[in-house]
């Protein structure tokens, strides 16, 4: 598993000849940094005097944000080493036989299956780091000051594991013939892509409000 691997290991690992882990992998873990930065923000937050001094709702939203960041960043470890494993059904499907015009026609049908498998996990990584991205903002309107970079870069890796994994369902995306399933996904890679990088400029403004 990549994810268990030293930081060393696991960059020697991206920068050899080998397929894997490449660019989904690596937009699960910017998106788990992204999320473990902000979760140090809320324990560098959470239960000191500033915390104690806020509205009990903006306490009770940034301790649910909290756990649901912890949530995320396991969600997207995982994410580091399915990724590997997405297009595995397309490389078996191009392996089957195609020697009559039916082994022809269970083949395409087969990699066409194929792509769509290999589209899901980095769309849950998508999903997810756009789900890290909505959890930040009340870190960065009332995280401890001190850390406030923290939350900008995590916001930045945050929106980068985004912007990774819909290039990764993208690539995919463009080799499916399901007209429909295709404008149902990029309708929704849409969507997700628009509302992050909003999110991106957001949080990012605030963080150098609060910089001065």
């Amino acid at each position: 598993m990549f994810i268990e691997k030293s930081l060393k290991d696991y960059v020697a690992e991206v920068a050899s000849g080998e397929p894997t882990p490449g660019g989904g992998s690596v937009a699960a873990l910017a998106g788990s940094l992204g999320s473990a930065l902000t979760t140090m923000v809320g324990n560098l937050t959470i239960g000191r005097k500033a915390y104690n001094e806020l509205d009990d709702e903006i306490k009770k939203e940034m301790d649910s944000n909290f756990e649901e960041l912890y949530k995320s960043l396991e969600v997207l470890n995982r994410i580091v080493d399915e990724d590997t494993k997405a297009f595995d059904k397309v490389m078996e499907a191009l392996k089957l036989p195609k020697g009559s015009e039916e082994e022809k026609l269970k083949r395409t049908e087969a990699i066409q299956e194929g792509y769509k498998v290999a589209l899901e996990v980095p769309l849950r990584c998508a999903r997810e780091c756009l789900k890290v991205l909505r959890l930040q903002k009340i870190f960065a309107n009332y995280g401890n000051v001190n850390a406030i970079t923290d939350v900008g870069v995590g916001a930045l890796l945050a929106a980068t594991g985004l912007e990774g994994a819909i290039l990764n369902v993208k690539i995919n995306l463009n080799s499916i013939k399901d007209l429909e399933f295709k404008k149902t996904i990029q309708d929704e890679i849409d969507s997700l892509m628009d509302e992050g990088m909003k999110l991106k400029d957001e949080l990012l403004k605030i963080v150098y409000e609060r910089l001065g």
